[in-house]
Order: C-alpha cells, then structure tokens, then sequence
C-alpha cells in the first residue's frame, strides 16, 4: 500500500529558500500524479502545485507561480517541490498527495 513521508520543511526568513521532499513506498509513484498543498493555521487545505506522471504538465497556484517547482524523480519514488523567495504567507504545513494518500506534512514557517 502506498505510503507517503514528507521532509524539508523548518523556519527560514522572508526572502529564503527549501526544498521540500516526499518519499513514497509501498508502490511505484510512477503512477500516480502527484500534489502539493498546504494548510496554514486557520485556513483550509489549499493546492499548491501539481505533476502529471511524467511531468509533463505541471501546474501551480496563483500565489506560488514563479516562486516555486515541482518535479519527481521516479526512479527514486521521490517528489520534491523546490519554493524560493518564501513569504510570511507562504507558512503552513505542506502535505504531499499521490495515489490517493496523504503524507502526514512537514512544518514550513517563514519569519518576516
């Protein structure tokens, strides 16, 4: 059954950078499209951002556009979503989605 753990996350200042990892076991991820989303204190759980199985086409929210990447390593049963020039706002927990499965999320909290 597919698995999913997310790293990465941590506190970074306004204007600084993280990669945020997740790794899936269980089942080949090459499958499955796959998501980021996020959820700050207070606020429902939002997309972020999203691959085809070969990303192909990948696509980001509004707010993220420019700022952030997404990309999978398949061969590694990995996905990754790179965010630069973070914000204030961009603090949530970030979960990674695939296959139906939800990682537990990682902490990402940006100080101005």
């Amino acid at each position: 059954q597919l698995q999913l753990v997310e790293s990465g996350g941590g506190l970074v200042q306004s204007g600084g950078s993280l990669r945020l990892s997740c790794a899936a076991s269980g089942s080949n991820l090459d499958r499955y499209a796959v998501a980021w989303f996020r959820q700050a204190p207070g606020k429902e759980r939002e997309g972020v951002s999203c691959a085809t199985t070969r990303s192909d086409v990948t696509n980001y929210a509004d707010s993220v556009k420019g700022r952030f990447t997404i990309s999978r390593d398949n061969a590694k049963n990995m996905v990754y979503l790179q965010m630069n020039s973070l914000k204030p706002e961009d603090t949530a927990v970030y979960y990674c989605n695939g296959g139906g499965k939800w990682g537990q999320g990682t902490q990402v909290t940006v100080s101005s």
